[in-house]
């Protein structure tokens, strides 16, 4: 049979679904489609990659949310914690008890924030540490890097929101071109 005559995908080529995608087998049977081929979608290398991350990104990902009416005004759901910001706890045994940012201890993946203390057994204090995604931002600390990224990242939802879509004017240049 003359490859013009097939209607569809040649019979010894599976069909896929998605942009570069791989058609994989879950264990229950069904099939799965890998979308990109750069991303791996392997739990081993997930979790390798996060906890070997550099401190950089580590910075990227300990980011948290932004409280409703920081949200509305930025128009940026969530930002990476710095020291001085004010949150307050949202999940977990300290929620509803708010704090300045004290430490972002990046290499331990918490943030520290006063007023959230435990006493040791030899009467010491010491921060508790809390995992920066059970917290929301309510106060920012704003400096120039800061306010340059909250411009950027709303730069970039004003582009997504004009994306594809034509102005008056350019309607009306098109129609005067015919």
């Amino acid at each position: 049979m003359p490859i013009s005559d097939w209607s569809q995908q040649p019979p010894w080529k599976p069909v896929l679904s998605g942009v570069g995608g791989r058609l994989r087998e879950k264990q229950d049977g069904s099939k799965m489609v890998k979308l990109s081929d750069v991303v791996s979608s392997s739990r081993r290398k997930s979790r390798k990659n996060h906890f070997s991350a550099t401190s950089v990104q580590r910075h990227k990902i300990m980011s948290s949310h932004l409280n409703k009416e920081l949200r509305e005004k930025y128009q940026v759901r969530s930002v990476p914690v710095r020291k001085d910001d004010e949150v307050s706890v949202v999940r977990g045994t300290y929620k509803g008890r708010e704090g300045k940012v004290v430490a972002v201890y990046r290499k331990k993946w918490v943030i520290h924030i006063e007023r959230i203390t435990r006493e040791k057994v030899n009467s010491a204090t010491v921060n508790v540490g809390i995992d920066p995604s059970k917290v929301i931002i309510t106060k920012l600390k704003l400096d120039k890097d800061r306010k340059a990224l909250l411009e950027r990242k709303q730069g970039s939802k004003d582009a997504d929101k004009g994306k594809g879509k034509f102005t008056e004017k350019e309607v009306q240049a098109m129609q005067d071109v015919d």
